[in-house]
C-alpha cells in the first residue's frame, strides 16, 4: 500500500525533490541550484541538461531516505514559460532554455504587434504578446539555430515548456520517452485556445512554429505513463505550471479564491471557474487546472518578474546583504523607506502594465537615504507591485478581494507580510504548508492514482500559520500608494 505522493519542482533557480503523506506533510525534501546564464543584457539562460542531472540528484537523495515502494505517483511542476527545443534522436537541446524572463524576443513581439496590436491573440489565448511567452522564444530558436527550422519541419526536433522537458527524460526521454503538457503550461505558449484546449493552427502559421515538435495536451491530472531510471516504475501522473500548482495546493477550488506565490516573481490567481473571463486591466486569462475528464477550470493572474530576484540582486550584484534572510534585518534598522521607491523593472514591466521597454529605477534619492532605506524599498516594491494586481483583478473580477493565502519563500518575510497586509486592507494568511508548489502537484499526481480520493478532500488538508491583519493609516497608504504609481512611470519607455 502506497504511503506517500511526490513532487519534482523545478524552479526557475533550483530543482527540489518533496514528498507528501496523506495529510499532506512533508516527509522528506532535497533541494539543488542551478546556474543562472547571463550571455547578453536582457537574456537569461538555463542549461537544460543541468536541470535534468540536478532533478536526478535530488530524487536519488530523497530515495536514500524512503522506499521507492511507497511512493504513489510523482507530478511535475515546472518554471512555466522557460522554452526547451531538443532533437528526439539525440536527447540533446539544439540551444539552452530561454527563461521566462528573457527579453531577446521583443523585436519579434515588435513585429507580431505591428498588424492588430498587442492584444492581437488576447480572444484566443488570453495572453498579450509580450517577451514573457513561449510562442515567440520558440520562433526565436527556429529563426537563430542553425538548421533547426529545417529539422523542425521535419518531425526531428521537439518543443516544450521544461514541464515537457521533465516529463520526456522521466519515461525514457530517447528510449519511448513520453512527449506531453498539460492545459496550464500550453496555455503559456501563445499557442494554444482556450476554448478547444488545442494548438492553435493560425498562431501556429503565424509565429511558423510547425506543429510536429508540440507534445499533446493533457490534463493536469492524469496517469501520462511509468518513470525509466531513477523513478523506475512509478506512475507519472500530474503535471501543472508552478503557479497553478500553488493555487491547487492552497485548495482555491472554489470561484473568487484566490492566491499569491511569492517566488522569484509574484503570481496572483483568482480561480473565475469553468468560463474564462477577458482582462481589460492587464491580467492574464490562463488555466487554472483541468482534473482527468472533468471540465478545465480557469483563472485570472497577475504576473509580476522580479520581487524574490530582487532580494537575490541586493545580495549577489550589490553585495549589501549576505543571505537572503538579511534583507528583513537591514530594513528593519529603519522606520520607513526614507522617501526612496524601488521599481524593479529589469526585464521591463508585467501585469498590469506589458511595458517591455521599461526598465529598474529607484527615485526619491537624498543623502539621507541609507542601505536600510534601499532594503526597505526593495522590500516594499513587492507589496506595491502585489496591490496593483490586486486593484486590476477586483476591477476585472467584479469581487473584491477579502483575504490573501500566500506561499513561497518570502512568506517568511514578517516585516514583508505586514506591509502586504497594510497596503492590502485585508487579511494576509500564510498557511502550514508553505511549499504549496509541490503539494499541488503531489495532489494532481495523487488524485490521478486514486491515493486521495477527491478534491475536496484535499481542504481538510489545509491549516492556518499564521495571520497579519492591517494597521497602517489608511491616509497614509494613500500617499504612499500615490508616490509609488509615480515611481513606476518613471521606468517607462526607457529603452528605445
Amino acid at each position: 500500500m502506497a504511503k506517500y505522493a511526490a513532487a519534482i519542482d523545478q524552479g526557475t533557480t533550483s530543482t527540489r525533490f518533496m514528498v507528501f503523506d496523506h495529510s499532506g506533510k512533508v516527509v522528506a525534501v532535497e533541494q539543488k541550484e542551478h546556474e543562472q546564464i547571463f550571455p547578453k543584457p536582457g537574456w537569461v539562460e538555463h542549461d537544460p541538461m543541468e536541470i535534468w542531472e540536478r532533478t536526478q540528484e535530488v530524487v536519488k537523495a530523497v530515495l536514500g531516505k524512503i522506499d521507492i515502494g511507497d511512493l504513489a505517483a510523482v507530478g511535475i511542476t515546472n518554471q512555466r514559460e522557460t522554452t526547451v527545443v531538443w532533437d528526439k534522436s539525440t536527447g540533446k537541446p539544439v540551444y539552452n532554455a530561454i527563461v521566462w524572463q528573457d527579453t531577446r524576443t521583443d523585436k519579434i513581439v515588435e513585429q507580431l504587434s505591428a498588424d492588430g496590436g498587442q492584444d492581437r491573440f488576447r480572444a484566443k489565448v488570453g495572453l498579450p504578446l509580450a517577451t514573457y511567452f513561449s510562442g515567440p522564444k520558440v520562433k526565436w530558436i527556429l529563426d537563430n539555430v542553425d538548421g533547426a527550422r529545417s529539422k523542425a519541419e521535419n518531425g526531428d526536433l521537439l518543443f516544450g515548456n521544461i514541464d515537457a522537458w521533465v516529463i520526456w527524460n522521466l519515461t525514457g526521454g530517447t528510449d519511448g520517452g513520453v512527449h506531453v503538457t498539460d492545459v496550464t503550461n500550453a496555455s503559456r505558449t501563445m499557442l494554444m485556445n482556450l476554448e478547444t484546449l488545442d494548438w492553435d493552427d493560425e498562431i501556429l502559421g503565424i509565429m511558423g512554429v510547425p506543429r510536429a515538435m508540440l507534445p499533446t495536451i493533457r490534463a493536469s491530472s492524469e496517469n501520462y505513463g511509468e518513470a525509466k531510471g531513477v523513478l523506475a516504475g512509478v506512475p507519472v501522473a500530474g503535471d501543472l505550471g508552478d503557479q497553478q500548482a500553488a493555487l491547487f495546493g492552497q485548495t482555491c477550488f472554489a470561484v473568487g479564491e484566490a492566491k499569491n506565490t511569492y517566488g522569484t516573481g509574484n503570481f496572483l490567481l483568482l480561480n473565475t471557474g469553468t468560463t474564462p473571463v477577458q482582462s481589460k486591466n492587464g491580467l492574464l486569462t490562463t488555466m487554472a487546472y483541468k482534473m482527468g475528464s472533468a471540465d478545465a477550470v480557469y483563472c485570472l493572474e497577475g504576473s509580476i518578474a522580479i520581487t524574490g530576484a530582487l532580494v537575490q540582486w541586493l545580495r549577489d550584484n550589490l553585495g549589501i546583504i549576505q543571505t537572503s534572510a538579511d534583507v528583513e534585518v537591514l530594513a528593519k534598522t529603519v522606520e520607513d523607506n526614507g522617501g526612496a521607491y524601488f521599481v524593479p523593472a529589469f526585464s521591463g514591466l508585467y501585469a498590469p502594465y506589458w511595458q517591455a521597454n521599461a526598465r529598474g529605477v529607484i527615485a526619491g534619492l537624498t543623502r539621507y537615504v541609507n542601505k536600510g532605506h534601499i532594503a526597505r524599498a526593495a522590500l516594499e516594491a513587492t507589496a506595491w507591485q502585489t496591490r496593483e494586481i490586486v486593484d486590476a483583478m477586483n476591477a476585472d473580477s467584479g469581487v473584491a478581494l477579502t483575504s490573501l493565502k500566500v506561499d513561497g519563500g518570502m512568506v517568511y518575510n514578517e516585516t514583508l507580510m505586514q506591509f502586504q497586509s497594510d497596503v492590502l486592507g485585508v487579511p494576509v494568511v500564510r498557511p502550514t504548508v508553505a511549499e504549496t508548489t509541490s503539494l499541488g502537484a503531489a495532489y494532481a499526481a495523487g488524485l490521478a492514482v486514486g491515493f486521495w480520493a477527491e478534491v475536496e478532500d484535499l481542504r481538510e488538508n489545509w491549516g492556518k500559520d499564521k495571520e497579519w491583519s492591517p494597521s497602517m493609516d489608511a491616509g497614509d497608504v494613500a500617499r504612499e500608494y500615490a508616490l509609488w504609481k509615480k515611481a513606476v512611470t518613471r521606468t517607462f519607455d526607457w529603452v528605445e
